[in-house]
């Protein structure tokens, strides 16, 4: 399957920018350890891209990604990214066992975080942003409440990257895209 395809998908089932952002937040974060460990860049990147697109039709849950996967087999989702889509959910009881069920789990909820810490400092800008200002708010817990510090840390544990080298990894990721994302802020990009 294409990336065209793919975020045909995503453009047909979501109209929330903000969950868009995400989506393509993930796909960047996907791409970047497809290519640190050698996997299929664009089976992950397709992975992190399509990871929420039910989340506007069914959004417990309860519901999501389960009612999401038969409409992702309908368009020709490969069933390896159904799966990993599919262990991503808290509620599905499908387990982790591959490295790309470990990936997307680690790489859902942080890019949210960084994205929040983005978007308070003066620059609003990922091109700024380090893994030492994530640290600073990862301590409030009233920042980005939504954010599951716990379900992150056990995420990036499971994933087998320390949290702060995994928080670093996701902005350089994230950065590549910040453009698409509205996160040059007032700076100019990173070299």
């Amino acid at each position: 399957m294409e990336r065209s395809e793919g975020l045909a998908i995503v453009q047909e089932y979501v109209k929330n920018q903000g969950l868009i952002n995400h989506m393509l937040s993930v796909e960047a974060a996907m791409r970047l350890y497809a290519e640190k460990y050698g996997e299929d860049i664009e089976l992950w990147g397709l992975t992190g891209l399509l990871h929420d697109f039910d989340w506007e039709i069914h959004p417990t849950l309860e519901e999501h990604p389960l009612k999401g996967a038969p409409i992702l087999r309908e368009h020709g989702v490969p069933e390896v990214i159904v799966r990993a889509i599919l262990a991503h959910g808290v509620e599905t009881g499908v387990p982790r066992t591959t490295l790309l069920d470990k990936a997307l789990y680690a790489c859902d909820e942080i890019t949210g975080l960084v994205t929040a810490v983005a978007l308070v400092r003066p620059s609003r800008s990922l091109y700024d942003l380090t893994a030492q200002s994530v640290k600073k708010k990862w301590k409030d817990r009233a920042f980005a409440a939504g954010a599951n510090r716990e379900e992150i840390s056990s995420a990036t544990a499971e994933f087998g990257v320390e949290l702060w080298e995994h928080v670093d990894n996701v902005i350089l990721a994230m950065r590549r895209i910040a453009p698409q994302l509205g996160l040059e802020g007032s700076l100019p990009p990173a070299v």
